[in-house]
C-alpha cells in the first residue's frame, strides 16, 4: 500500500468535507499545517506528497526518498520546482477547473458589489447615516447597471470563459485580452492588446496563471492605460499585480476602485498598504473555497492518484517523466 501524506490539509479541510477517497487511495498521513522546517522530515517516507501552499524547492526535493508523485492540491503549481520534480524522475499532477463555478461566482459578486457600492452603503446603514438622511434614500456614492457595461478577461480559460457566460447573462459585453502577436485562440470574441484593451473595458478582471510574463504584468503603466472610471478585479494569482502600484492608483484616484481576492502576501502584512487603499474590496483568498468546490478538490486529487498507479496520465503537468 502507498504512504500518501497530506502535508497542510488544513488549507483544503475546515471539518467540512470527507477525506475518504484520500484514505482509499493508500495509507493517508494528514498534517494541518506544515512548517518549511518540518517539510523533508515529513516527506521522506512518502509514496505520495499532497500539498496546497507548502513549497517544493530543489532542496526539498532532492530529500524525496520514496516519492513518486507529487500531488498538488490546487490548478496552479508555482510552489513546485518543476525541472527538480522531473530531474528526480517525480511526476506533479495539478487539479485544472474544480473551482470554475466558484470562482466565476465570486468574480460576479464583485462585479455587482462594485458597481452598486455596496460596501459603502452597507457601511452607511450600520453607521447611522441612513438614519439620519433628510430623505428616503441616499446618493452619496454613484451606481450603475452593469447591462451593456464592457468586461475584459484577462485569462480566458475555463474559469474566463464561465464569467463571460455569466456577465452575458446580465446584458455585458465581453472582450479578452492578447499579448501582442499571440494567435487570439478563440475566436468568439473579440480580443486586444493591452492599449485597446484597456480604454474599452469598464472592468478587467484576471484569471491568469501566475509565471514569468504574468508577474507584476498589472502595474502603473498598465494602470494608466484604464479608464478612471473603470474596476479592476484580481480572481488569479496576486503576484500579477504590483500592489504597491495598484494602492498608489486607488488613492489618487486612477482608477475608480478594485477588489481582490488575492494578495501578494498571504496572509497579508498588518501594515500592507493595499489594506487601507480606498474603494478596494478585499477577501482572504476564498473564490475556490466553497465547501461543494473542495469536496471536488479532494475527489480529483484522489482520481490523480489511481490514475497515476494506474499507468495514466491525467493532469500530470511534467508529463514526460
Amino acid at each position: 500500500m502507498y504512504t500518501i501524506v497530506f502535508l497542510d490539509a488544513a488549507t483544503v479541510d475546515f471539518g467540512d468535507i470527507d477525506l475518504t477517497p484520500l484514505s482509499q487511495a493508500g495509507r493517508l498521513i494528514t498534517y494541518s499545517i506544515t512548517k518549511p522546517e518540518e517539510v523533508i522530515e515529513r516527506s521522506k517516507a512518502a509514496d505520495i506528497i499532497i500539498t496546497n501552499k507548502v513549497v517544493f524547492t530543489r532542496k526539498e526535493i532532492e530529500c524525496l526518498e520514496h516519492c513518486k508523485l507529487i500531488a498538488v492540491a490546487a490548478t496552479g503549481y508555482n510552489t513546485i520546482d518543476i525541472e527538480a520534480a522531473h530531474s528526480r524522475g517525480i511526476a506533479v499532477a495539478n487539479v485544472p477547473g474544480y473551482s470554475r463555478e466558484s470562482v466565476a461566482e465570486l468574480t460576479m459578486c464583485f462585479i455587482l458589489s462594485l458597481a452598486c457600492n455596496l460596501i459603502n452603503y452597507n457601511e452607511a446603514t450600520h453607521d447611522g447615516s441612513w438614519s439620519n438622511s433628510p430623505i428616503f434614500t441616499m446618493g452619496k456614492w454613484p451606481t450603475m447597471c452593469i447591462s451593456g457595461k464592457v468586461l475584459g478577461i484577462m485569462g480566458y480559460g475555463d474559469i474566463g470563459k464561465r464569467v463571460a457566460q455569466l456577465a452575458a447573462v446580465f446584458g455585458m459585453r465581453i472582450i479578452a485580452f492578447k499579448r501582442g502577436n499571440a494567435l487570439s485562440g478563440d475566436s468568439s470574441i473579440p480580443r486586444y492588446t493591452a492599449d485597446e484593451f484597456c480604454k474599452l473595458s469598464d472592468f478587467i478582471t484576471i484569471h491568469m496563471p501566475l509565471n514569468d510574463y504574468t508577474y507584476h504584468c498589472i502595474n502603473k503603466d498598465f494602470i494608466l492605460k484604464m479608464k478612471p472610471t473603470a474596476y479592476l478585479i484580481n480572481m488569479a494569482r496576486g503576484p500579477i499585480i504590483d500592489t504597491k502600484d495598484l494602492a498608489w492608483a486607488l488613492n489618487n484616484n486612477v482608477i475608480a476602485g478594485a477588489a481582490l481576492d488575492v494578495l501578494e502576501k498571504e496572509p497579508p502584512d498588518i501594515d500592507d498598504p493595499i489594506l487601507k487603499a480606498p474603494h478596494c474590496i478585499i477577501t482572504p483568498h476564498i473564490a475556490w473555497a466553497s465547501k461543494e468546490t473542495r469536496q471536488v478538490l479532494i475527489n480529483e486529487i484522489a482520481a490523480n492518484i489511481h490514475a497515476f498507479f494506474n499507468g495514466k496520465q491525467r493532469n500530470i503537468v511534467n508529463a514526460t517523466v
